[in-house]
């Protein structure tokens, strides 16, 4: 898989947004020139919850996002300085009694700002970082449904080598190590894509840049418009643009007041093959776990990635 920049922070949109609002202007942002946008790798932006898989008791590990919020009080000051529009002067935070608590194993992601050796918030007043996702978590049993620590993998969607065809297959962990991915699936943002059940939950990793767009339209408003509702292609919740300096560029549908989710998607349309050779492993897969039921589709090809079922 080719690896494109991992997603340590809150991405920046395209076009320049007005104070409070979602809707964005027509016109571009500087950071988004200074980057050479023009030149940039644009892809799909999946709608799921941001994992990162980096090393923890000494092996990769998958982690979720969990960013540090300020506690009532703080937020409070913070909004009010927000809407006062003091451009002048800058907001202060006291880093150790403004925020929440977090659990011991929290880091910070690794793009974040340091003062005296404590994180800073961002312009949101978030301190984006990371938790270790262990195995049977209950609060992250979705994250754990889709990684196997004892054969130290993880299922991941992604393209297979046939072009127009989807792949699902176990990845070594380490082969992702210090990547972020997106977790999409059953329980995950209502499941955009479809996929699973109540009964049989599924849930993948999608490397974040993994869908480069193959017809993108040119960087103006309208064409965009136009691509969003006018081709199959732009049937996906937004575009990630990956600068060759690793700066990451977004617009999300919701930018140009259009509608997602959608009933039909660029992704969960697209046919998939299932690879998982279970004899590389020296493990057992739990009855129940995503591991086993994908190991038994091996070969298997569906038409469409939402139309995954697996035996009762």
């Amino acid at each position: 898989m080719r690896r494109r920049a991992a997603v340590q922070r809150k991405v920046p949109c395209l076009f320049v947004t007005e104070p409070f609002k979602v809707l964005a202007t027509e016109t571009i942002t500087g950071k988004a020139l200074e980057a050479d946008i023009y030149n940039a790798i644009p892809t799909e932006k999946v709608d799921g919850t941001c994992c990162y898989v980096t090393t923890y008791k000494g092996q990769p590990y998958l982690w979720a996002r969990l960013d540090r919020k300020p506690n009532k009080q703080a937020e409070k000051r913070f909004k009010r300085f927000l809407y006062s529009l003091e451009d002048c002067k800058e907001f202060v935070w006291n880093v150790e009694e403004d925020f929440k608590p977090v659990p011991d194993t929290w880091i910070p992601a690794k793009d974040i700002e340091f003062s005296n050796g404590n994180p800073l918030p961002d312009e949101n007043g978030h301190m984006p970082g990371w938790v270790p996702v262990e195995k049977n978590s209950k609060q992250y049993c979705w994250h754990s449904s889709v990684v196997n620590y004892e054969a130290e993998i993880a299922l991941v969607l992604k393209h297979h080598a046939d072009p127009g065809l989807l792949e699902i297959s176990p990845v070594p962990l380490s082969e992702i190590l210090e990547q972020t991915l997106e977790l999409i699936g059953t329980n995950i943002n209502a499941n955009p894509y479809g996929l699973g059940s109540k009964k049989q939950p599924v849930h993948l990793l999608v490397p974040h840049g993994a869908f480069e767009i193959k017809n993108p339209p040119t960087l103006t408003q309208n064409d965009i418009l136009s691509w969003f509702e006018g081709c199959n292609e732009g049937k996906v919740e937004g575009i990630v643009w990956h600068c060759h300096d690793g700066c990451l560029i977004k617009l999300h549908r919701h930018h140009l007041g259009l509608q997602w989710p959608l009933e039909e998607t660029y992704l969960n349309s697209q046919p998939v093959v299932i690879t998982f050779n279970r004899t590389k492993y020296d493990c057992d897969f739990e009855p129940k776990s995503l591991f086993h039921h994908f190991s038994n589709l091996d070969g298997q090809r569906f038409d469409r990635l939402k139309d995954i079922k697996f035996d009762a």
